[in-house]
């Protein structure tokens, strides 16, 4: 193997990595997105499993976390706007990063 293989190789390695780690922290972050509704929305512990589920599943419907923020939003309906759910979810962005880096 060449250097600039081996080279090719780490590279992709890391790749891989990152892109496993950033979609572990957007997971973190849409649960905790997911509680956070759950409870403006009234939901039992029984019913909680069930939303988490459904706020993940909206976020394999396109890249990037919009679809989540949309589903949420409609959920929620008046109770928030977009501008108000896009900071939170940094915020839980943030906070799932941090866990990440700790564990």
């Amino acid at each position: 193997m060449t250097t600039f293989d081996e080279r090719e190789a780490a590279f992709e390695s890391k790749y891989a990595h990152d892109s496993a780690t950033q979609f572990r922290i957007e997971s973190r972050a849409n649960k905790k997105l997911a509680i956070w509704a759950a409870e403006k929305l009234g939901k039992t512990p029984a019913e909680l499993d069930d939303y988490i589920k459904d706020v993940i599943r909206a976020d394999m419907k396109e890249a990037g976390y919009e679809d989540v923020l949309t589903k949420v939003a409609e959920d929620l309906g008046a109770a928030v706007n977009m501008q108000q759910l896009r900071e939170l979810y940094s915020g839980f962005l943030s906070a799932a990063k941090s866990e990440m880096t700790e564990s």
